[in-house]
């Protein structure tokens, strides 16, 4: 008897809340836009608004006035006419790094040792407590010397802690006697596989430090605190929001970061859609033990792949050439791995599921890692788009390889203009053939993934654009543009930065278009840029950053154009 009267009770509770009227969905109409993205088959796409559900997602594209929206509408949005992009999304970047960097010292646009020496006292002053200054951002080449910095012009500026300052590029640290001594670094000590101590005559350290060997002195800086980390997640969004990223990969992802990265996310303080690469082998067992890990907090982390090196950076003269270097006929560059160890590392992601993304630079490391991949997939398929991260120098022979195989390269447009008067000191003509070779990888048939590699260059994508379609600067220089038969379209630029770098990452299906059942990730801008020149792209202003049908950044404080219903 109580067993049933237990039972009638539940049937009527469920009766009750089966009676209550469901809750209203809320429906936001963005009209009166500009819209411009690139459809799946490459074609420029105009439309005039879109409808996003209460869930931020899309559920119809308008390409009319809005008498042509087929559900009722709760909120509208007034666009004012202006250009309404899909959220642009970098193909490789460093999210944490950028963000630590802009509380560490700034080095970047420097123009000599002395201005170096004169930013570092000036830092040492104001932070007297810290036990050790770091900085990034030098870069010799813009320099009136044009040499590397050396240890005692650090000495000269600061000698009573270690100073550890990092190039450009990420690829070399320039350090002070103070730091030396922290990392037991004498003349006796040998190079680490895949790295460079510099000598002077005499087989001193001369403080410059490339690639692996790097870390003999990074491994002894303190780490940064939680609160440091959350900080320099935040600063991080905020750069990217403001110029229009919505989602980026992050390619060196630690255990640290992925930390932060999961609790911003628990907090409601991840608006930046991260596709994340574990750096290296190692952080795997902890991040991804089996495999590639779920989207999280409504599709804004996700574990994708490995980063893994094949080579260096051409600035340090670290990128692995087949021939020596012009300007130093004594080098090759540097060779991290040997091909069994390259092969041994992406399989150990491949066969996990996880998407391996290999740095290469020069025309060596590119043969190397295609030779990776092409083994890889015999073995697991051509479904697996293997990445290869730069393909910034490569041998004209080797770009057909790409297609075969299903190897995206993902290229950053920016490098070449920040590179190209470097470029052609470093290579011969011969060399140069392939360089930041865009168009003949898309001729090829393989697929290219925009981005920008910040913090080496700025995570602003419309620079990006330019070069892209223009190979010059945001000055205009070269005329004509440098090597202008590698420029693509406008329709194949765009595309990079949306479709192609979301395919890159696995997330076509959630972002990098405007269509139903995508993410209302947009932004709106100053201009429409699909009918600007390449320099007018270059400067154009991000006015306000959407995610997920909520507005996350504006140009201005005030809430223009919104209204209830």
């Amino acid at each position: 008897m109580l067993c049933a009267l237990f039972m009638h009770g539940r049937m009527l509770a469920a009766l009750a809340i089966a009676l209550l009227p469901a809750p209203a969905i809320s429906t936001t109409l963005i009209e009166n836009a500009r819209g411009i993205q690139i459809t799946a088959d490459g074609k420029l796409d105009r439309f005039t608004g879109l409808v996003i559900n209460d869930q931020g997602k899309i559920v119809q594209v308008l390409r009319g006035t809005s008498a042509g929206v087929v559900v009722p509408i709760d909120r509208r949005v007034d666009a004012g006419g202006r250009t309404l992009l899909p959220g642009l999304i970098d193909a490789h970047g460093h999210v944490m790094a950028l963000g630590l960097a802009a509380l560490q010292l700034d080095l970047v646009g420097t123009s000599s040792v002395g201005d170096l020496q004169q930013r570092l006292r000036g830092y040492s002053a104001s932070h007297k407590d810290d036990p050790w200054i770091t900085g990034r951002g030098w870069n010799q080449e813009l320099w009136s010397e044009a040499r590397f910095p050396t240890v005692a012009d650090l000495d000269a500026a600061v000698s009573d802690r270690p100073v550890s300052l990092e190039r450009i590029d990420g690829h070399a640290l320039v350090v002070n006697s103070a730091a030396l001594r922290a990392a037991g670094i004498t003349a006796a000590t040998k190079d680490p596989v895949g790295g460079k101590i510099e000598r002077d005559a005499s087989g001193n350290p001369t403080g410059l430090l490339v690639d692996a060997a790097m870390e003999l002195v990074s491994s002894k800086v303190p780490p940064p605190s939680e609160q440091v980390m959350a900080q320099a997640l935040a600063r991080a969004q905020d750069a990217l929001l403001s110029t229009g990223i919505t989602a980026t990969a992050d390619m060196g992802t630690s255990v640290a970061d992925w930390a932060a990265m999961n609790q911003a996310g628990r907090t409601g303080r991840l608006n930046v859609r991260i596709m994340a690469y574990a750096l290296g082998i190692g952080p795997i067992a902890t991040i991804a033990p089996n495999g590639p890990t779920n989207w999280l907090f409504g599709d804004r982390l996700r574990l994708v792949g490995v980063k893994l090196y094949s080579d260096g950076a051409l600035g340090s003269r670290g990128a692995f050439l087949k021939q020596p270097y012009a300007d130093d006929t004594g080098t090759r560059g540097l060779r991290f791995l040997t091909d069994e160890e390259l092969r041994n590392q992406a399989e150990q992601a491949a066969s996990k599921g996880l998407q391996p993304a290999i740095h290469a630079i020069g025309d060596a490391a590119d043969a190397q890692v295609i030779t990776t991949y092409e083994e890889l997939s015999r073995k697991y398929g051509k479904d697996r788009r293997w990445r290869i991260e730069h393909f910034q120098i490569a041998d004209p022979a080797d770009i057909p390889r790409l297609a075969p195989a299903s190897i995206i390269a993902s290229m950053q447009p920016v490098h070449q203009t920040s590179d190209r008067l470097m470029a052609e000191k470093r290579l011969s003509q011969g060399q140069l053939a392939g360089a930041y070779a865009w168009q003949s990888v898309l001729k090829s048939g393989a697929r290219i993934a925009f981005g920008s590699d910040y913090p080496v260059e700025s995570p602003n994508p419309f620079p990006g654009l330019s070069a892209a379609i223009s190979r010059q600067d945001i000055n205009g220089a070269p005329p004509g543009g440098w090597m202008p038969e590698q420029r693509v379209s406008f329709e194949q630029a765009l595309s990079g930065f949306t479709r192609d770098a979301a395919y890159a990452g696995f997330a076509e299906q959630k972002f990098g278009a405007i269509e139903p059942g995508k993410w209302a990730d947009f932004i709106i801008v100053d201009r429409d840029i699909s009918e600007a020149g390449a320099l007018e792209i270059a400067r154009t202003q991000v006015l306000e950053t959407w995610v997920a049908g909520k507005k996350v950044w504006s140009s201005s404080a005030k809430t223009r154009g919104e209204r209830g219903r």
